[in-house]
């Protein structure tokens, strides 16, 4: 075939549950992949594995197998999936025995070797391997594959290796998959989800899942089944790409992807062609997600309403760090919302939140000795005293830390349906560096009268986490509203409209054949999305936060 049409069903552990069935039903498909792992799924499963070692993967993966296997075997389909998480073995084993209680005949392989040792402490320690374990599953005639820690990406790379018989140093050909697949790797967010333009998009209220149509040069077209809900568009396609990114250059095991070369262009109805994508030799390290227990944490929200905001938060402030000053928790991090409204026609609206969360070596000192101080204040404090949640004891957090290890360190092993056991050999590495420089911004430029307006009336923008940084991509819809966004929206002008950002470290990174740049804020989330106390602790909800900040806007472009 001149293509290979790869689909998704799952983006995170706890997507849409019947999204696998609909794409196997849904149109033509030769391979559908699921991506159920995050850094905090790893420390979710890790715990998980605490309690049976038996366990450690992805479960759903498997109540939704119980439901697909035989739609796979009628339609032909071959599924790859890094559900097996923390126990690729395990699932792959009770893939086997569910293939047999219902009968199929399932040729089913596995990838493993991602486990890294010698991190003293760690829950769970996986190097994130690449497609080439993937490859060798599906070249001795695997069914289903199932792995570990992959690259969200090699999920679609690996097939599409396999199909094209691509080579190791095939750059730009793996390169141009590795940007598919990051398309594709979260789901609906390529169709519509989470995207700043919502409004304008089709029936959104039941999003299809993507597919990236790849060719043996590496170029695709990103679609999805016809009649499914959302779009496929230049710019939802824009959105994914600034996803989860740092630099342009982004580091893979598999290849370096340029994510300046990459343009995107119209190819018809909810069809984007990504052409042409330029790749290099990977780094000779490969990044390892640490998961360690950090301690204990509980969280509290008082209501305050009315008259004196700031003054009962102060109280209520003062109140509890005088009653835990003996027997409380270590950290204690408030955040006041003011939601509340001024002369409001309901209660909730006339409401603010004041939120403190609590955290503690000790889960005694984070636990109820914390949120019970909190409620015996309820006839001692301001007026109009409650919380929205009665006390509780204290849970375990995680914190999460990257690190790197030499790749020829990591043995990737990929397991074929047979039972043989075939080391992978490992692509050639670069000798570029991990750290890339922040770009400068261009000089300014006059773009005619202004109107002061919210910077999201022109442009789009996408956030979210990298362990304890955030990323928030923001791109034009004009090669004209670029021009002032690149001149505007420096490292000093971020900073101003996100007032949290001031005393971060901030790179820049300008994506000109997107129209877009690419801010990562280095410790905004703290040690992980398990241990912040931020509000909104994956970031998701920053790059709406900074399209709601007003600024001068060029009238040409409103």
């Amino acid at each position: 075939m001149t293509l290979i049409r790869i689909g998704n069903a799952s983006g995170f552990y706890g997507d849409r549950f019947d999204a696998m069935r609909e794409m196997l039903t849904g149109g033509p498909l030769d391979v559908l992949t699921g991506d159920y792992l995050a850094e905090l799924t790893m420390l979710i499963l890790g715990r998980d594995r605490m309690k049976d070692a038996s366990r450690g993967y992805a479960r759903t993966f498997l109540r939704q197998m119980e439901e697909c296997l035989g739609w796979r075997s009628i339609r032909g389909v071959k599924i790859v999936t890094n559900a097996g998480g923390l126990n690729p073995a395990g699932l792959a084993t009770a893939l086997r025995e569910l293939s047999t209680r219902l009968g199929l005949d399932v040729r089913i392989a596995h990838v493993e070797g991602d486990e890294v040792q010698g991190f003293d402490g760690a829950l769970t320690a996986n190097a994130y391997l690449g497609c080439w374990g993937i490859v060798e599953c599906l070249n001795a005639g695997a069914d289903v594959v199932v792995t570990g820690r992959v690259t969200d990406a090699s999920l679609v790379v690996g097939p599409a290796a396999a199909h094209f018989g691509w080579a190791r140093g095939d750059w730009s050909a793996l390169a141009g998959a590795t940007a598919a697949g990051h398309v594709i790797e979260c789901g609906p967010q390529a169709t519509g989800g989470n995207f700043a333009f919502f409004a304008s998009l089709p029936r959104v209220e039941h999003l299809g899942f993507p597919i990236a149509e790849i060719h043996a040069d590496g170029s695709s077209v990103i679609t999805k089944h016809d009649g499914t809900g959302g779009a496929v568009t230049v710019e939802t396609v824009t959105a994914q790409l600034l996803y989860e990114i740092g630099g342009p250059a982004y580091l893979g095991p598999d290849v370096v992807t340029h994510f300046d070369s990459i343009r995107l262009s119209d190819d018809g109805p909810d069809r984007v062609r990504i052409a042409p994508v330029t790749g290099s030799p990977p780094p000779s390290t490969l990044k390892v997600c640490l998961n360690r227990l950090g301690g204990f944490r509980n969280a509290m929200t008082f209501v305050l309403t009315g008259l004196e905001i700031e003054a009962k938060a102060a109280l209520v402030r003062s109140q509890l760090s005088e009653a835990l000053a003996d027997k409380g928790p270590r950290e204690l991090t408030w955040t006041l919302a003011r939601t509340d409204h001024a002369d409001a026609d309901t209660e909730e609206a006339a409401s603010a939140l004041l939120h403190v969360v609590a955290k503690d070596a000790d889960p005694a000192r984070a636990g109820r000795a914390f949120s019970q101080a909190a409620v015996e204040l309820a006839l001692a404090s301001y007026p109009g005293f409650h919380v929205t949640a009665p006390p509780g004891d204290a849970t375990p957090y995680g914190v999460y830390t990257a690190a790197y290890v030499p790749a020829t360190d990591v043995e990737q092993v990929a397991v074929l349906p047979d039972g043989a056991r075939r080391v992978v050999v490992p692509p050639a590495f670069g000798v570029g560096s991990r750290s890339q420089a922040p770009q400068s911004h261009p000089k300014s430029t006059d773009f005619g009268p202004t109107r002061h307006a919210p910077l999201g009336a022109v442009v789009g923008a996408r956030s979210g986490d990298k362990g304890g940084d955030a990323n928030v991509g923001v791109w034009a819809r004009s090669d004209a509203g670029f021009g002032w966004l690149a001149a505007t929206l420096t490292v000093e002008k971020l900073r101003e409209l996100l007032p949290e950002t001031a005393e971060l470290p901030v790179e820049r990174h300008e994506l000109p054949n997107l129209r877009a740049l690419n801010f990562v804020i280095a410790g905004l989330l703290g040690e992980g999305v398990s241990s912040s106390t931020r509000f909104d602790p994956q970031a998701k909800a920053l790059g709406e936060w900074l399209r709601s900040r007003h600024l001068d806007i060029p009238e040409v472009l409103l």
